[in-house]
């Protein structure tokens, strides 16, 4: 009998700890288990030929092939058959009958088996691994057992001390022959998974999927008495790792286990996750009411990011790959917003908002499936601050200054701050405090210098705040009150208790006296000195950091015509403008400067329409309200009632059946070069001849063309994000394969790409049918 791959693979899969050795062996069966996982199996030491009988089930080899039904079931076992498929068949290939009375299930972290396998007649093969702490052996049952009764045969099974489980007798490293008296064998085939005792069992139910966890604990009482908070607690952990603010998760996992709901938090992160999922296929499934789609999965608030990562980071061989990474792309990146633009709005009403945390919405724009939301900056800078902690125990105990040096001279070892050369100063991502501390390379301005410096000396006990210093930003750095920079006791008011720090160039002191000879040089009057030279607001330092990003835009073209390392990964600039303009929106110098905030809204509003149109919730929230009772609300709202409007009416349809059709030469999801100005596109749809207003035709020349107007046209989307309606006598027709950004940028109208077809395979047949 052949050796069931599939049996292996479950015996070798992730449930087997990495420390765990394999000896397994003869012919096929150990080709396959070397396939399977060659870095665990270590060893060859069994001369048996065919493992088959033993890897299969210690009972008749019919019963694994014979289907559970509910009538081969017992009444109080029938609560099995409500499990999961996969969770059925894990367990009945375990299991040593159709009763699903598991012989050797194991956890995926800590378990391998309690015994893989046993031979009917001569051999048993043991192969036992639980957590560090307790060592499981394999049991020499001849030397045990042999002569015995069966009661105490049975016994060896289950070790009701748990901190020697199976620890019995040991046996060498190669594995031995054992024989088994014929009714010694039979009495420990019969062991069912309910005699396990409850921490076992509790093992053992950590790696059953949670959906199948309340069909399984009706099995018996045993079951049901596990300790539920803990159980769905660890899956609250392990299943979900973003929390919406409003469950406070963090306190919870502080409490005992007993004093929260677990399995109803649980139920609640699952039932969102489904709803999400639902609303997400419908968005892939149709061009209308993807508006009002997305905004029912906004409702669930930050709790949506686990589910909308998860389709992501959907594998290449997804049907829709590029349309699913698309769109819950599109849907995470205004979760993403939501929590930025809340941050802004709260520091604009006078909340007091962390300096880093500020700075930190802007990656939200940019973030797309990285790390970097706001909770992993304060993480990281969490991890910076007990780096140097560990680095210098007495850190704590310095002197202000000592501190300050010293923190500074950390930070530029670890290239936290600076940037590498003058060559790359305006490069986008060093306006970005998440790119900084994820970057191996040095990439900060003065100013996100200053923020990881200030946010570090805060968690070290030190108090550094920005100033507002013209074209750079220095640190800061005030001593404790009642001190000076030294650390010693003030005696007069006269003594120096702040001064002032470069962490971007330097790890030493900056004299107070260097930066007021810099201000005489600008031609800025002494009078005016302190105002330099005083702490900065947060919403200040906002307002700068968007200048430097659409400085940084506008010194270069185009992303790709920036001088970056190889490798560097940079924020996208159309997300990156958006956040910039979001912020002077919302964070205007002063009142009178609210309405000329208005400049913004057009630039707003032509980024959603053309790339973030779920956004048009954020317009009503937040841009909205902040022009009560001017003309600029009232056109707001008129702009976004076109825009649902147009979200809800469907596609016309467009048929190649008709006559007229016929003549259209390309499809849908055809990639192409223009020939007169070499850019790649993609035709996204199409018109039998040019449906432009004469208007358009007279700026563009098209009658000038060999063609003229009555030729096909055809909707493009280009490389560089535009969207462009492109004549048919300009489209090269020579086959080729779409670049990196063409590919990013498809899953808006497609699917996936073709590589027999050489075609993108469209997800808008809804409006060209034949395509």
């Amino acid at each position: 009998m052949g050796l069931d791959a599939n049996v292996i693979e479950h015996l070798l899969g992730s449930a087997v700890p990495s420390e765990c050795k394999a000896m397994l062996g003869g012919g096929a069966a150990t080709r396959v288990l070397n396939e399977l996982k060659p870095n665990l199996v270590s060893s060859v030491c069994v001369d048996n030929s065919d493992l088959a009988d033993a890897l299969l089930s210690p009972g008749p080899k019919e019963r694994l092939q014979k289907p559970v039904t509910a009538g081969s079931i017992p009444r109080k076992k029938k609560a099995f058959v409500n499990l999961q498929p996969q969770s059925l068949e894990q367990l009945q290939r375990w299991g040593h009958s159709a009763h699903s009375q598991a012989r050797a299930l194991s956890d995926p972290s800590t378990w391998l088996v309690r015994s893989l396998c046993a031979q009917l007649n001569d051999y048993i093969f043991f192969s036992i691994s639980y957590k560090p702490h307790i060592q499981l052996v394999t049991h020499n049952i001849k030397k045990q057992y042999q002569g015995t009764s069966d009661t105490k045969a049975k016994s060896f099974l289950i070790n009701k001390r748990y901190d020697s489980i199976f620890s019995i007798v040991k046996t060498p490293p190669t594995l031995r022959r054992l024989s088994l008296s014929k009714a010694a064998h039979e009495v420990a085939m019969t062991t069912v998974l309910s005699d396990l005792p409850i921490e076992v069992l509790f093992q053992i139910f950590l790696c059953v999927p949670p959906a199948s966890i309340p069909a399984l604990q009706q099995v018996c009482r045993k079951f049901n008495d596990l300790s539920q908070p803990l159980l769905w607690r660890h899956h609250c952990q392990t299943q979900f790792k973003y929390w919406d603010p409003k469950h406070d998760i963090k306190a919870k996992y502080a409490q005992s286990a007993a004093k929260v709901d677990w399995k109803q938090l649980f139920q609640t992160r699952h039932l969102a996750d489904r709803a999400i999922s639902h609303e997400l296929e419908k968005i892939l499934s149709s061009q209308t009411g993807r508006i009002g789609r997305s905004e029912r999965i906004l409702v669930h608030g930050y709790d949506a990011k686990d589910t909308l990562l998860r389709h992501l980071n959907v594998g290449d061989d997804a049907e829709d790959v590029l349309a699913r990474r698309y769109y819950s792309d599109a849907v995470l990146g205004e979760v993403h917003r939501i929590r930025a633009i809340d941050e802004w709005v709260k520091l604009g009403d006078g909340q007091s908002i962390p300096f880093e945390r500020a700075l930190a919405a802007f990656d939200q724009f940019v973030l797309h499936g990285r790390e970097g939301d706001l909770e992993e900056v304060s993480a990281r800078l969490d991890h910076v601050a007990e780096s140097i902690s560990l680095q210098s125990p007495g850190i704590r105990e310095a002197s202000p200054q000592q501190k300050a040096e010293h923190i500074a001279r950390y930070l530029l070892s670890q290239n936290l701050t600076g940037v590498e050369d003058d060559s790359q100063y305006h490069n986008l991502q060093n306006s970005f405090i998440g790119f900084a501390l994820q970057s191996n390379e040095r990439a900060a301005l003065p100013l996100i210098s200053v923020a990881i410096f200030c946010a570090v000396s805060k968690r070290l006990d030190l108090l550094a705040e920005p100033c507002g210093f013209p074209f750079h930003i220095y640190a800061v750095v005030t001593a404790p009150e009642g001190q000076d920079i030294d650390g010693r006791a003030l005696r007069d008011e006269t003594e120096i208790r702040r001064f002032y720090m470069d962490p971007f160039r330097s790890e030493k002191m900056v004299p107070r006296s260097g930066l007021e000879s810099q201000l005489k040089a600008m031609g800025i009057a002494s009078i005016e000195h302190d105002t330099h030279l005083s702490v900065a607001s947060t919403a200040d330092m906002v307002r700068r950091t968007a200048r430097n990003i659409i400085t940084a835009i506008q010194n270069s073209r185009h992303i790709h015509d920036l001088h970056l390392p190889a490798g560097t990964v940079s924020p996208d600039s159309d997300g990156a403008l958006y956040s910039a303009l979001w912020a002077l929106l919302l964070l205007p110098e002063n009142s009178a400067a609210r309405s000329a905030g208005a400049r913004y809204l057009p630039y707003i509003l032509d980024h959603v329409e053309k790339q973030f149109l779920v956004d048009v919730s954020l317009i009503e929230r937040f841009a909205v309200p902040l022009f009560e009772g001017s003309h600029h609300q009232e056109q707001l709202r008129k702009t976004i009632r076109v825009m649902r409007a147009g979200d809800l009416m469907p596609k016309p349809v467009k048929p190649r059946d008709r006559e007229a059709a016929q003549t259209v030469l390309y499809k849908v999801g055809h990639v192409f070069r223009h020939k007169r100005y070499n850019y790649q596109g993609v035709i996204t749809g199409w018109d039998v001849e040019c449906a432009a207003g004469e208007t358009w035709m007279s700026q563009m020349g098209v009658d000038r063309l060999s063609r003229g107007r009555h030729q096909s046209f055809y909707h493009v989307l280009v490389e560089d994000k535009s969207v462009r309606y492109v004549a048919e006598e300009n489209i090269d027709d020579a086959p080729m394969l779409p670049g990196p950004s063409l590919m990013s940028l498809a899953g808006r109208h497609f699917k996936r790409w073709d590589e027999n077809s050489k075609m993108f395979v469209s997800n808008i047949r809804d409006e060209y049918p034949d395509d």
